[in-house]
């Protein structure tokens, strides 16, 4: 069988905006979450310009990758808890990230996130980013989902 490689941003909000998933925003980071079994994984190459200093990814781009392949990650088993054909729009509530090493600028990293809880409407997933083969940042974050009156839910229309 073969696999699936459209992303869920690509099949779930291909009209979406957000500076970091948003696949129409040309000016965004444009990340691609796949499902592989229990975990979403996604590889992301950096630019210049998304460097801290000479060398070294700049700090919030990394939160930015981690929240929102998170919210993606929990948007997807809140789809799948209720057995929707799509996912909930989700909102981050809380997150954290935790930059355990400089991270390289000049080589894709791999991001890696699964569900730890799930209490509809809201689930909690931790993350990994990796370059070289070594965790350079972790993340964990609490993602809930919103009605279609939430402002968030007004750019999957």
């Amino acid at each position: 069988m073969k696999r699936d490689e459209t992303s869920l941003q690509e099949r779930y909000g291909p009209n979406t905006i957000c500076f970091g998933c948003g696949p129409a925003n040309q000016n965004g980071l444009r990340i691609k979450s796949h499902v592989r079994g229990e975990r979403v994984t996604c590889e992301w190459l950096p630019a210049k310009h998304h460097e801290a200093f000479p060398g070294v990814l700049n700090g919030g781009i990394i939160g930015t990758l981690l929240d929102c392949h998170m919210n993606w990650t929990a948007a997807y088993n809140l789809m799948g808890a209720k057995g929707l054909d799509s996912p909930p729009v989700t909102v981050t509530a809380e997150f954290r990230v935790r930059l355990r090493h400089p991270t390289p600028s000049n080589e894709t990293v791999l991001l890696t996130a699964r569900l730890l809880e799930l209490d509809y409407p809201r689930a909690v997933v931790e993350s990994t980013l990796e370059a070289g083969g070594n965790v350079t940042a972790t993340g964990r974050g609490t993602f809930v989902a919103v009605n279609e009156r939430h402002q968030a839910a007004k750019a999957f229309s």
